[in-house]
């Protein structure tokens, strides 16, 4: 646990970050939604101060008087047990609370915690207030990669910022890391923050194997796509196969092929694809399909976590080929917190290593992303394993 004068000012830096993230939109930028999944960066701004007043300031802050009352119902994302919500493919047609009003209310919230937490605080109060932190920073890399969706489908592809750098090659060669037969420990085991869901530390057994200590790279998918991995059904999962036949689908997320050569999209605006970095914006059946083609496969959460000290990570999300389920001995927390992570344990896969959009003091070996298998709009890569 940081301590609470460091934790205010991890708490201030992380809310102007948000706003720095955002500093380059033009104000029609704010309230795009091509895609469910996608949300405006407006509602973003909204929700992360929405989360501090519901669950920190409403509870805990006497004589606290909320900003607006009907911002719980604008800007509650999943959360069943604080009431109702717009639906989630709804928040691109709120042409109001104004942006302004919504940077007006970041201010009142943030004054207001300056305020509840410039005085002596305990323990369950700091934790509330960890938490807080790192769900807004769980914001911050959604509201880069929803920019960057909804930059990349203007048909204009317009530039974001020069100085974000999505793409950099390796600086070591492509070795295969061997691990030993054996039982391990899996698990967050530290004081340091975590998630619910990288509780409690348990051991597996796994047998030997071998995993690459570099990703794939644009080169090995370009030659992935140039051997018709696409069109060959027999490398794919019957439900990834439909997936790709349906949005006919023939390359990553953002790629172009222009006059014979494949760019792909960035937040710099469109560039030439460099064969030596590492793939990304694929969905879990992109990244299984081109393991078969390798003869490899991907490897499960327990052998990256077991073998990430041996390679360099945090480029790309990673898939693993282990399904989102809890660990044993996991304890949802009580009350609307305990929505934070458990009831999303159903069809999903883990994500390991974070990525490029990933904040600082964000990231850590024990980390369990998850998203559902066709989803590729996050910085999503593979590793092989065999």
């Amino acid at each position: 646990m940081i301590l609470t004068d460091s934790l205010l000012d991890f708490f201030l830096e992380t809310r102007e970050h948000t706003e720095t993230i955002c500093r380059p939109l033009a104000i029609e930028d704010y309230v795009v939604q091509p895609i469910v999944d996608v949300s405006p960066p407006k509602w973003h701004l909204g929700h992360t101060t929405w989360f501090f007043e519901e669950f920190i300031l409403r509870p805990h802050a006497k004589g606290y008087t909320v900003f607006n009352e009907d911002f719980s119902y604008v800007f509650n994302s999943y959360y069943e047990t604080v009431g109702e919500r717009v639906v989630r493919s709804d928040r691109g047609n709120m042409s109001r609370p104004s942006v302004e009003k919504v940077y007006a209310y970041r201010t009142y919230v943030t004054n207001a915690m300056k305020n509840l937490f410039g005085k002596d605080q305990n323990q369950e109060l700091n934790n509330l207030l960890e938490i807080g932190i790192h769900h807004e920073k769980q914001h911050q890399e959604l509201l880069l990669t929803d920019i960057k969706y909804i930059l990349g489908n203007n048909p204009l592809l317009p530039n974001y910022s020069e100085t974000i750098k999505e793409h950099l090659p390796f600086s070591h060669q492509q070795e295969w890391i061997s691990v030993d037969e054996g039982i391990y420990e899996i698990g967050h085991d530290s004081d340091s923050f975590c998630y619910d869901n990288e509780l409690g530390r348990h051991k597996v057994f796994l047998h030997s194997y071998e995993i690459s200590n570099t990703l794939v790279t644009n080169q090995e998918f370009i030659d992935f796509i140039n051997d018709n991995g696409y069109q060959k059904f027999n490398l794919w999962h019957a439900e990834g196969w439909d997936w790709v036949t349906q949005n006919n689908i023939t390359a990553p997320l953002y790629w172009h092929k222009i006059d014979g050569e494949w760019h792909h999209y960035t937040l710099n605006g469109l560039q030439k694809i460099d064969p030596n970095t590492p793939a990304t914006h694929i969905s879990y059946f992109e990244a299984f399909a081109f393991a078969q083609w390798k003869g490899c496969r991907l490897p499960t959460e327990f052998e990256w976590e077991t073998a990430q000290q041996f390679f360099p990570w945090g480029q790309r999300w990673e898939w693993t080929e282990s399904a989102y389920l809890p660990y044993p001995n996991y304890k949802k927390a009580d009350g609307a917190l305990g929505e934070y992570n458990g009831k999303f344990m159903v069809n999903q896969k883990v994500l390991r290593g974070g990525s490029v959009a990933t904040p600082i003091k964000h990231t850590r070996a024990t980390y369990r992303n998850f998203f559902q298998t066709n989803l590729r709009w996050q910085y999503t890569g593979l590793r092989l394993a065999k």
